[in-house]
């Protein structure tokens, strides 16, 4: 399974017997799996098994499912109401007996209220099922389509995860290669370290200039967040080829990443090294925005 995120959008339409529904999918980042139905009433049946299929289908992110269900005209029928009409018949008969006046018309009898009743066709529930069944059918391919659609764009961050993680290995390789890191350039930085701790306390002995010089070589020293950084970029590319839900992992990867870059910032006593780490939390900061969007 290629990486996936989070956001995507999928619907589809269907129709059995007397019925026509909708169902429109919507998905953006969070850090679970949310699933809010929107359903019609009389539809509160549907909700379990609509939720455990999102279940099945999704790990993480805010999805909204919304289902649209309407009856087509077919579904209507119209009843007779024969007592009625044969008791309006019999009244207007009498009626006419009484006055003389004209009979009644069919037209008119039939316009009466209570004569005519307009309803719905009665379903029974093996067809309630079969209906159920069919829009479960329905809300399924629309999690076909849902998946498809964050796959697509999973596989767009994948391709960008890439080229920031190369991007991290060209700064780290660069950080490491550079010549504020050589013998001589750290030498010099010592020397000029203890020339100003002399100059402002001319009476410190000379185990506080070995404790200080010490102190100040530690700081200098960038080799294993060099290492720890190549080791997140191992990490971070075994994570984009693993085909599984990575989300988590990688966010929690681009926060290590920020983190020796800050350290690559504080320990730097050289621009080189200060340029490097500054363009590090750049690209890190670019990436942890992308993150928070996979799966």
């Amino acid at each position: 399974m290629p990486l996936r995120s989070m956001t995507g959008f999928a619907r589809t339409q269907d129709t059995h017997a007397n019925y026509a529904w909708a169902w429109e999918l919507r998905s953006v980042n969070g850090r679970s799996l949310d699933v809010r139905l929107r359903l019609p009433p009389g539809s509160e049946a549907l909700e379990a098994p609509a939720r455990e299929l999102c279940a099945k289908r999704l790990a993480r992110g805010n999805v909204t499912a919304n289902l649209t269900l309407a009856r087509t005209a077919a579904s209507t029928v119209i009843r007779l109401n024969e007592s009625a009409l044969l008791q309006l018949s019999a009244a207007a008969k009498r009626a006419r007996e009484l006055c003389g006046a004209a009979p009644a018309s069919l037209d008119a009898l039939l316009a009466m209220r209570g004569v005519l009743e307009v309803g719905e066709v009665e379903e029974s529930e093996a067809d309630q099922a079969a209906r159920a069944k069919a829009i479960l059918a329905s809300l399924s391919d629309a999690l076909d389509r849902l998946v498809a659609d964050r796959a697509r764009e999973g596989e767009r961050l994948a391709r960008v995860f890439a080229g920031q993680i190369d991007e991290i290995e060209a700064l780290t390789l660069a950080a490491e290669r550079s010549p504020a890191r050589g013998p001589e350039r750290i030498a010099a930085r010592l020397a000029e370290q203890v020339q100003k701790l002399t100059g402002a306390s001319p009476q410190l002995d000379a185990q506080r200039l070995h404790q200080e010089a010490v102190l100040i070589a530690v700081k200098a020293d960038i080799e294993e967040e060099l290492q720890r950084l190549k080791s997140h970029i191992i990490e971070a590319r075994s994570l984009l080829e693993a085909g599984e839900p990575a989300g988590r992992k990688l966010d929690f990867l681009a926060q290590e990443f920020f983190r020796e870059a800050n350290t690559l910032c504080s320990k730097s006593n050289d621009a080189e090294i200060t340029r490097i780490g500054l363009a590090l939390k750049l690209v890190v900061d670019q990436m942890r925005e992308q993150v928070q969007n996979i799966e």
